[in-house]
């Protein structure tokens, strides 16, 4: 145990000494293009900063060169930021990494440090990395709930925009213009893509990679088939905002059905660890043995992994995709 503590205090040490170490050498570079950086922060003070400088900055992975370029060699980076901007964060990828690395060891040492069982302080530790992507995740998924409850409206706008004679790509702007976040948000960056050049047919399925939605694939194959094809555009965005709409009526019937599976799911997933934790509390000693006896932790861990795939299936067969 004093052993691992020890192996643990040099990596946190030793991380902290790479992060300095890295941004002493990175304040060089910082020197040479200082005055370039300062123009373009005098420029966004003003509230004219230009739409090319914010989508170079929005790409880094990390404020820091270095490590910017560490993790530009890594093809999972460009998934973990992809999975940020589809939660709304403006965080980089190395912050959040960062965050998950420290709390889950500092976890880790503290429990050590008042002398907690290993397997809890490991066990603590795995869920202090993961807490944050977790968070992240649940963002993720209310904003891109948020965003598909709200497209039948901007689709509405759009069908009306081109009936009153305006192009697609004006009413792309009137979205960004009048609807809320973050409707308006990621009409917003494919109206500019396309206005800075990008082919729009390349921004389209730009916007199906930011919101990894059905109904966004169906948007987006419809108006390309359209814009090779013809037809009458404005009864297309019509007829896929009324199947939306649909979809959302038939997913909340779908919830109300399937409301009482879902607590009872719920209540089974929770039930062991409860237990544990009530049997914890009233009588340690009877508990203990799941920790340290050699047999209490095999089936410690046959339960615990039985428990995770238990939890799995419930959770498939409540959750209906409609």
């Amino acid at each position: 145990m004093a052993l691992l503590l020890s192996v643990l205090t040099f990596l946190i040490v030793a991380c902290i000494v790479l992060v300095v170490w890295l941004a002493v050498i990175s304040s060089t570079e910082q020197d040479v293009v200082g005055q370039r950086l300062e123009a373009v922060r005098q420029v966004e003070r003003r509230g004219n900063i230009s739409t090319e400088v914010q989508i170079l900055r929005d790409e880094m992975l990390s404020t820091v060169p270095a490590v910017n370029r560490i993790m530009m060699q890594w093809s999972w980076t460009a998934g973990l930021k992809n999975f940020l901007n589809q939660a709304g964060l403006s965080t980089k990828p190395a912050k959040v990494l960062l965050l998950s690395l420290v709390s889950g060891l500092a976890t880790y040492l503290v429990l050590g440090f008042f002398h907690i069982q290993t397997e809890l302080c490991i066990i603590a530790g795995g869920i202090l990395v993961a807490a944050p992507f977790v968070v992240i995740a649940v963002m993720r998924s209310k904003r891109l709930r948020k965003f598909e409850e709200h497209l039948p409206e901007a689709l509405d706008l759009l069908g009306r925009a081109v009936r009153a004679g305006h192009s697609f790509t004006t009413g792309l702007e009137l979205i960004a213009q009048e609807c809320a976040e973050p409707i308006a948000g990621e009409f917003r960056a494919t109206f500019e893509e396309q206005n800075l050049g990008l082919p729009l047919r390349e921004s389209l399925l730009n916007l199906t990679e930011r919101v990894p939605l059905v109904d966004v694939r169906l948007l987006v194959t419809a108006l390309l088939i359209q814009r090779d094809t013809g037809g009458n555009l404005a009864e297309i965005l019509d007829e896929l905002s009324r199947v939306i709409r649909e979809r959302f009526r038939i997913y909340r019937e779908v919830g109300v059905k399937t409301a009482q599976g879902k607590l009872t799911a719920g209540i089974l997933i929770a039930l062991p660890l409860v237990m544990m934790a009530a049997l914890a509390a009233l009588n340690p000693p009877y508990i203990r043995i799941l920790f340290e006896d050699s047999l209490g932790k095999t089936g410690l861990m046959v339960g615990g992994s039985m428990q995770v795939i238990g939890s799995i299936l419930l959770w498939k067969i409540v959750h209906i995709e409609v």
